[in-house]
């Protein structure tokens, strides 16, 4: 029925309205099709854009999911399995690659979600708040993805530094023997010498370890039989002024006896050091003394119970000094000065807490720390530690190091007044060496030690930091229990 009124029209409000709610939903559908790029690449061109596209990124994008996830478990099962990877320079350099193509891949696919949200048919507001949210998304994404290629690069490039790819080295009666080798090059000296001298020898199993200290100054030291220095010095190394840590020098000034060999010093140190305890050396590490400060700091530092005022300085240069007796969280270069200082102190004590810092590294330095400075590690330990334990065998010390962080340490050192230095019993080196080996494989304590806590428990004499002194022997240099000694 005619009413005579004209028919109503929309006015401007009722256009505005039904604009905003379609700019509405363009922004939202744009947004959308971002999250979802985010949260399961490709899945945005399967929905909107070139389906093909999209289900090959679905469907790499699950393949990495899938490995990722089932290499965990791995990992979880079998620690093996992580640091293989960790330390294998093919598999590291294929997941640099894999991680760079995700990153330009995920962020190609941001763009493309981008393009299929229409950005011109948005009003300038929203535009402006699409193009933010796909910026910070992909270069989020992408920019993550990358730097984890630039770790896995520098762990690359660590294990190419640090380790070597000959063949791997069976233990000997169940035990992995290591030289550690502390090495000085400072001003004044000839060539590098090898100033500190231990045997860690690790059990396979369970890796209790034992640290056997060699002192730099023992005289005549025998070599091992066939070797090149056995036939060079038959009746032991009985040259004029001689020691232990003169082998090195001497070797590296006769390279033409060492043909085949990449570093004469260390290979005629070892056949000094397999003379004297009548062990196997499986491999060797060498750390520069004036670069250890460097892995000291990268960790965070190292406490240690300082028993004695502890010089900062000497050694031919002017004492800065004094680390103050208690219980002190160290840099890397009050630790260097705490391990070498030898003022108001001897060979022996400094010997005995050189010992205090391998055992407070060992049991401080945390996984979790460890991966919180991967990188300064890795910087660090590459400019100051040389070895010849190849990568593939890493993986096995690594978990052996954290089975020993659990358990105590064992030392015994060749020295006074246990060995004469200057004339040294190598039947009676060899001997003691096999009674701590056994020890640290039964558990028990030396005889007449108790359980290796009470015998350090009373108020003893203390010389140049060190319980102890050089006519009755220092604690942490003869111990079943190296922490109770320090």
């Amino acid at each position: 029925m005619a009413t005579g009124l004209p028919a109503p029209t929309p006015g401007p409000r009722h256009g505005r309205s039904a604009g905003d709610r379609a700019a509405r939903v363009r922004f939202r559908r744009a947004v959308a099709l971002m999250l979802m790029t985010l949260v399961l690449p490709g899945s945005a061109q399967v929905v909107a854009g070139n389906r093909r596209v999209g289900l090959i990124a679905l469907y790499v994008w699950f393949t990495v999911l899938v490995v990722a996830v089932g290499s965990a478990v791995a990992g979880l099962l079998w620690h093996g399995f992580v640091f293989w990877f960790a330390f294998d320079p093919l598999a590291l350099a294929a997941l640099r690659l894999l991680l760079m193509a995700l990153a330009v891949g995920w962020a190609m696919l941001f763009m493309d979600a981008w393009r299929l949200g229409q950005p011109l048919s948005l009003s300038i507001n929203h535009r402006r708040a699409v193009v933010g949210v796909n910026g910070v998304l992909s270069l989020t994404v992408a920019g993550v993805l990358l730097f984890g290629a630039h770790l896995v690069a520098v762990q690359r490039d660590f294990t190419l530094a640090m380790f070597g790819d000959g063949a791997t080295s069976s233990p000997t009666d169940g035990r992995y023997n290591v030289l550690l080798v502390g090495g000085d090059s400072g001003a004044g000296r000839v060539g590098l010498r090898t100033d500190s001298m231990t045997v860690a020898s690790i059990d396979e199993e369970t890796g209790r370890t034992v640290l056997i200290g060699l002192p730099r100054n023992m005289a005549d030291v025998p070599f091992r039989k066939g070797s090149v220095m056995h036939q060079q010095f038959p009746h032991g190394f009985d040259c004029d002024g001689c020691y232990l840590n003169a082998v090195s020098t001497w070797a590296g000034d006769n390279p033409q006896l060492f043909p085949h060999s990449d570093n004469p010093g260390i290979d005629a140190t070892i056949m000094a050091v397999e003379g004297i305890t009548g062990l196997k050396i499986n491999y060797w590490a060498m750390v520069n003394l004036e670069g250890f400060k460097d892995l000291v700091d990268a960790v965070g530092g190292v406490t240690l119970n300082v028993r004695q005022p502890i010089a900062v300085g000497g050694i031919g240069e002017n004492v800065k000094g004094y680390i103050q007796p208690g219980v002190r969280h160290l840099d890397g270069y009050d630790t260097l000065w705490y391990a070498r200082t030898r003022e108001d102190s001897d060979d022996y004590s400094r010997m005995a807490r050189q010992k205090c810092v391998m055992n407070a590294m060992l049991h401080q330095i945390s996984p979790q720390v460890a991966l919180k400075n991967f990188e300064a590690i890795a910087s660090a330990s590459s400019d100051m530690v040389s070895t010849n334990i190849p990568a593939a065998d890493v993986g096995n010390f690594i978990d052996l190091a954290l089975k020993a962080r659990s358990q105590k340490v064992s030392t015994v050192s060749l020295v006074p007044p246990l060995i004469d230095t200057a004339h040294p019993d190598i039947p009676l080196i060899q001997s003691t060496i096999v009674d701590a080996l056994e020890r640290s494989r039964s558990g028990e304590p030396a005889a007449g030690s108790g359980d290796g806590k009470k015998k350090h428990r009373a108020p003893q004499t203390t010389t140049g930091g060190s319980i102890g002194s050089l006519s009755t022997g220092y604690a942490a240099n003869s111990s079943d229990d190296l922490g109770s000694a320090c």
